[in-house]
């Protein structure tokens, strides 16, 4: 089967168990696509969690999740050394961050010692224990889930952070329809009796990284990589050609840049495109600038969000 074909089957297997939530699938096969890390946010229910453990059973690896509380540990994640009387040595025991993808649920409320060890693993693709670092999978993903509605007891993740992560995906309720098809597959589910269960696609890694090639050799036109560049240069003070930059204290990073532009290029060929057009720069400029924006006072006085700010940056910088 063409590369392609097996996305466009994973793509199709997973918005049938995870209904009314097509862009969350879209984004997380882009995140896979581009070698990055999403972060999620929405209210309970939204099949969040769902959503990558549907994905890892379609992909080659293994999964863990990691629910996030206070009290956790950075050896929590990174594994520790255990003693061994017999012969008085020292034995590494892998933690959480050793799988192909990693689900942190709730990140916000974990304190900064287990962000800064998940920051090493997302940034250096290694941990670190004691004087010895371990590399990570070839393959590492990891979503993040933020509850956007409880924030007593949580800790804001710092900008440092939030930068590493390749898009800030954000996600809403279903539509009626889409309500009363996920009542009609629980109920399949729960039935023991159907082929719910059946056979599905395996995506084996070495199809992902072949998948990952072809999405860097896609062709962007020069005059795209241009509008690319001045779409992430619009949203810094020392940038006076667009109007956007009266409602930020911060800009967004060379990071930026480079995730808009993996990014664009994935959401191309997932449409079966050997092209980026503007659309895809457009589409992916949401997610990937998201949290990447710090809005100044006069911008938040004036109830806008980062989502308003883009809005005005897409209308208001030329396309070729």
């Amino acid at each position: 089967m063409h590369t392609f074909s097996v996305f466009e089957a994973l793509q199709a297997q997973i918005e049938q168990k995870i209904i009314g939530q097509s862009h969350l699938a879209n984004r997380l096969l882009v995140a896979i696509l581009a070698d990055g890390h999403l972060l999620v946010e929405g209210a309970p229910g939204l099949a969040k969690t769902r959503a990558i453990k549907v994905l890892s059973d379609g992909i080659e690896g293994d999964f863990h999740r990691v629910q996030f509380t206070p009290d956790l540990l950075p050896s929590d994640l990174t594994g520790i050394e255990i003693y061994r009387p017999q012969d008085g040595s020292f034995h590494f025991q892998k933690g959480p961050l050793f799988h192909n993808l990693l689900l942190a649920d709730e990140i916000n409320r974990a304190p900064a010692k287990v962000q800064s060890a998940l920051l090493e693993a997302m940034a250096e693709r290694q941990i670190t224990v004691g004087s010895v670092s371990y590399p990570l999978p070839d393959l590492f993903l990891v979503m993040a889930t933020q509850n956007p509605i409880e924030q007593e007891g949580t800790y804001p993740l710092p900008e440092a952070q939030l930068d590493r992560f390749l898009l800030h995906v954000t996600i809403d309720y279903p539509n009626a329809d889409a309500e009363r098809d996920i009542l009609r597959l629980s109920r399949q589910e729960a039935d023991t009796s159907s082929d719910a269960d059946k056979q599905e696609l395996i995506l084996t890694q070495e199809v992902l990284m072949q998948a990952r090639q072809e999405v860097l050799n896609l062709h962007m036109a020069d005059a795209l990589e241009d509008y690319l560049v001045q779409l992430v240069m619009a949203t810094r003070c020392n940038h006076t050609s667009t109007g956007v930059v009266k409602h930020l204290q911060y800009g967004a990073s060379p990071r930026a840049t480079i995730a808009l532009d993996r990014c664009a290029r994935a959401h191309a060929w997932l449409a079966g495109r050997d092209f980026v057009t503007p659309e895809d720069i457009q589409s992916m400029a949401f997610d990937v600038l998201r949290h990447r924006l710090l809005l100044n006072y006069e911008a938040e006085a004036a109830g806008l969000n980062s989502d308003d700010v883009i809005h005005q940056l897409i209308a208001q910088v030329a396309v070729p």
